[in-house]
């Protein structure tokens, strides 16, 4: 047996899969008795001991105690093969527990791993020694990789499962932001900005909220960059992925409106009792500060912390006076209660048939009666606005295919296709005309 190969390729190994000489030499024992008790065919487990002296390289196999007066190499195939499976099982073994030791230490981290290959959909990526998986849910939708791509992720979870080691990964979580921003913001890294709150929407769009612990530091302009520069290498390492820096302020009705930018919002109506903020917003801000399919309004919900309810002034007032008008016509009630309501946050029917009685009972000072009867009829009266709400939305929409309609048959020439709806056929040629206007003249010569 050679030896000192073997110390050159225990040193090898100990090097390459980072684990301790120590207990690879401890591993090279265990299989030496192991290849023993096979040749001799014996169950006992202290029957045999073996030593291994890792400075002169030379191995002492026992047997009760005395030294063994046989070289392994007459031991024969069959105990052979035995020290090679003792050998590969436990140094697979010693792998597993030193990269769990490794990676459990690096959760939270980001890492720069290469793409393998898909498998059920969960992306597999290399990273340094180990394997690691980033689950769908943990992917960014739409985003794709191919072979060998380079994957900058956040280790997600460490856990030992039975032979191996599961490592997840992720692209979608919200700290991998975070640490994005420690990463390409130095303030933020050395805590003199503070990350105060985030909301994501994996590939689509983030709102994260900053303060600045030192006044000279401007939290929002630091996260930038001069030129926006800070922002634009997390943007492109996120493919795109709009990200909305806020200013972080205590008071929750500044912050829902620096939530809600680029929207600007004329007045915010906090309500704690139900938990939600109306904001009261001009018709030509109406669509900024819901956003497209409701992203900005929902993640500046998210972000803050309250539901958040978007009204025009015309809605909020017709609001108010529905619920005062409702609440006045309810006997022992006054002026200065529907105020106090408002003042609270309650601006509609629905807030006061939601809060119940108790809460009016103890806002308001009232005999317990009289606020089960306002309850009640503010129920009634919501009933009522509910359903016509409804009704207005399906008139609005039916409003709207008639239009969409109406837009088809004018950019198609046929004006006559209303004809069998109650249009006159006089209308052809208007339309036809307003056609040929839209379309350069050329309207009439679709036939």
């Amino acid at each position: 047996m050679n030896t000192q190969e073997m110390m050159r390729i225990l040193d090898s190994i100990a090097r390459d899969r980072n684990i301790e000489r120590a207990v690879l030499v401890r591993d090279l024992e265990q299989a030496m008795i192991s290849a023993a008790k096979k040749y001799f065919n014996t169950l006992d487990a202290e029957e045999f001991s073996c030593a291994f002296d890792t400075i002169s390289g030379t191995m002492e196999l026992r047997r009760h105690g005395e030294p063994l007066q046989m070289p392994p190499e007459a031991f024969g195939r069959i105990a052979a093969q035995t020290f090679k499976q003792v050998m590969i099982q436990r140094f697979r073994d010693d792998e597993r527990a030193s990269i769990m030791d490794e990676f459990s230490k690096r959760v939270g981290e980001i890492v720069v791993g290469t793409a393998q290959r898909y498998e059920g959909g969960s992306l597999v990526v290399t990273i340094d020694r180990a394997e690691a998986f980033m689950p769908r849910s943990e992917q960014i939708p739409g985003e794709q990789f191919a072979p060998n791509d380079r994957v900058r992720c956040l280790i997600l979870d460490v856990k030992d499962v039975g032979s191996q080691v599961k490592i997840v990964v992720s692209r979608a979580n919200p700290d991998l932001i975070k640490k994005l921003f420690e990463v390409e913001v130095p303030e933020v890294a050395e805590r003199i900005i503070e990350i105060k709150a985030m909301a994501r929407e994996p590939g689509h769009r983030t709102k994260i909220a900053v303060a600045s612990v030192d006044s000279k530091v401007d939290a929002v302009g630091a996260c930038v960059g001069v030129r926006g520069s800070r922002i634009k290498n997390i943007v492109d390492e996120l493919n795109g992925e709009k990200i909305d820096i806020v200013r972080w302020n205590e008071s929750s009705q500044i912050l829902i409106a620096n939530a809600l930018k680029p929207a600007e919002v004329a007045e915010t109506s906090l309500c704690f009792e139900l938990g939600r903020a109306t904001v009261v917003v001009r018709d030509d801000q109406l669509s900024l500060a819901i956003g497209k399919r409701g992203q900005n309004v929902r993640l500046a919900a998210r972000l803050t912390g309250w539901d958040i309810d978007i009204l025009t002034p015309e809605e909020f007032e017709k609001g108010l006076d529905i619920m005062s008008t409702t609440l006045l016509s309810v006997e022992g009630t006054a002026q200065s209660m529907v105020d106090r309501l408002a003042a609270l946050g309650m601006v509609s029917v629905f807030d006061i048939e939601e809060v119940g009685a108790d809460v009016l009972v103890a806002e308001l000072e009232i005999a317990e009666d009289l606020a089960q009867r306002i309850v009640q009829v503010a129920a009634v009266r919501a009933k009522e606005v509910a359903e016509q709400q409804q009704k207005d939305k399906e008139e609005a929409e039916k409003r709207k295919r008639e239009d969409e309609a109406a837009t088809r048959r004018l950019l198609m020439g046929d004006g006559d296709a209303g004809a069998g709806d109650g249009v006159a056929s006089e209308g052809s040629a208007d339309a036809e005309s307003r056609a040929a206007d839209i379309l350069g003249g050329n309207a009439a010569s679709t036939t």
